[in-house]
């Protein structure tokens, strides 16, 4: 289980540019890049008042993924691509620690996972066609799973590179990864930002939208 590439962007592009390392720092993110930040930084959310917790701060891609349909690492936009792990069989919560082979596994960077990543329309503005293959649907035609890798928190900061071991340190209780609020209103048809406008501009419905999201935003 490794590291097979890291890639960053500090503008909202789809795809990331692959680097020759990156740097995770706590509470924040990956320096440098579009999402850094204790706050969500997607640009669709950025008018939420007060402003949603940042649950998306690494978004990590398995290569088995990308490689079945012909993707390169950080073209879907992941910050980690990695070899090995089946990240979405992961509980929530679940610790992954990134390691040197010959130093410890104290010291290494820790992105503690957050949930799924939505696989957004973007994905067919990339290319056509290329959304579908990352969504399992049931015999209606309803989304069921999603495909596009997980998100994830910095506990520990630190540089993480190709070549790097990943521990995986499961929760005490597993919990299934979700996909956040946004992407179910998607599913069910329902306009985001239709939705949250109301709660950006002291609407009366805000306080009753606001009451029906138990989620964090990722």
């Amino acid at each position: 289980m490794s590291v097979l590439s890291v890639s960053v962007s500090g503008g909202h592009d789809f795809s990331k540019t692959p680097a020759s390392n990156i740097t995770l720092v706590q509470n924040l993110g990956v320096k440098g890049d579009a999402h850094f930040g204790t706050h969500v930084q997607h640009r669709s959310r950025l008018h939420i008042k007060p402003p949603p917790q940042n649950l998306r701060q690494v978004h990590l891609m398995p290569y088995e993924i990308l490689s079945a349909v012909g993707v390169q690492p950080g073209q879907l936009g992941e910050n980690v691509t990695t070899k090995g792990v089946d990240l979405l069989t992961l509980g929530k919560g679940t610790k992954l620690r990134f390691v040197d082979r010959n130093s410890s596994t104290a010291n290494g960077p820790v992105v503690t996972v957050t949930g799924l990543r939505n696989p957004c329309p973007q994905i067919d503005k990339f290319r056509n066609g290329l959304q579908e293959h990352f969504v399992v649907r049931d015999a209606n035609r309803a989304i069921v799973d999603r495909k596009a890798g997980i998100m994830g928190v910095v506990e520990a900061g630190g540089d993480i590179r190709p070549g790097m071991t990943i521990v995986v340190e499961p929760p005490a209780v597993f919990e299934r990864l979700e996909c956040s609020v946004f992407c179910l209103m998607r599913d069910v048809g329902l306009d985001i930002d239709t939705w949250f406008l109301p709660m950006s501009v002291g609407h009366p419905r805000g306080p009753r939208i606001k009451s029906l999201l138990t989620f964090q935003s990722m």
